[in-house]
């Protein structure tokens, strides 16, 4: 199972312990800070899987963040949860309108938070629900090494392997090269960036066969997203 990256903003040292505790337990890797400049920081240099927002934080404020987050490319499409004492209706209505995917009102279960936190993983990153993933008409098994298109088998080498990988791991997100090659090759990789171009043509050449439409959208200036709708 993939093990997912967490953001958690909180500035109650204790309740930042103990909502580490519970989900490291459940193999998330939780990056957590106190301060809402910081958090941006941290999701630039790595975009996390799920965000969890304090909104009542000092300084650059949980809904000021979740803001900044939406209109990033690389974070646009990453969940947030918000974490508040504000339990009122128009709080949690601007915590919606804001961007946040989910309002968690304090105090709160944890065991809530983590069932919760996996609703939303599951919606939008199969792969940390299970060993399959699925895009379109593109089927993924991680553990056989296999992938298929419209059910044809699709040979792919090691490398377009693992890039398919995480692209399918985050549908719809845009990865820059220098992204890729940190997700892909890792970052100690003496590789330049160019060799990703060289490898997306051969990972498009094998599962864009046929009549099939290219699944893997260039965006100028900007990188690669796997995107069925074109």
């Amino acid at each position: 199972m993939t093990k997912a990256r967490m953001l958690l903003l909180e500035d109650d040292a204790a309740l930042a312990e103990l909502i580490a505790f519970h989900f490291q337990r459940e193999d998330f890797e939780v990056v957590r800070t106190h301060e809402g400049e910081e958090a941006l920081l941290l999701a630039r240099e790595a975009t996390p899987d799920i965000v969890l927002l304090d909104w009542m934080v000092e300084g650059l404020s949980g809904i000021e963040v979740c803001r900044q987050l939406r209109r990033q490319a690389e974070t646009q499409n990453v969940p947030i949860i918000m974490l508040t004492a504000r339990g009122e209706e128009e709080d949690r209505v601007r915590g919606l309108e804001t961007g946040a995917d989910d309002y968690v009102t304090k105090p709160f279960s944890p065991r809530e938070l983590v069932a919760r936190v996996n609703a939303v993983l599951r919606r939008v990153r199969p792969a940390l629900a299970g060993e399959a993933l699925t895009y379109s008409d593109i089927e993924m098994d991680t553990v056989g090494h296999r992938v298929r298109r419209g059910g044809e088998v699709v040979p792919l080498g090691p490398t377009e392997f693992r890039l398919l990988k995480h692209f399918l791991e985050h549908p719809g997100w845009v990865f820059s090269r220098e992204r890729l090659l940190d997700a892909v090759w890792g970052h100690d990789s003496d590789i330049e960036s160019r060799t990703v171009d060289v490898h997306i043509r051969r990972l498009r050449k094998a599962i864009n066969v046929g009549d099939r439409p290219d699944i893997i959208r260039t965006v100028r200036s900007a990188g690669y997203a796997l995107d069925a709708t074109g």
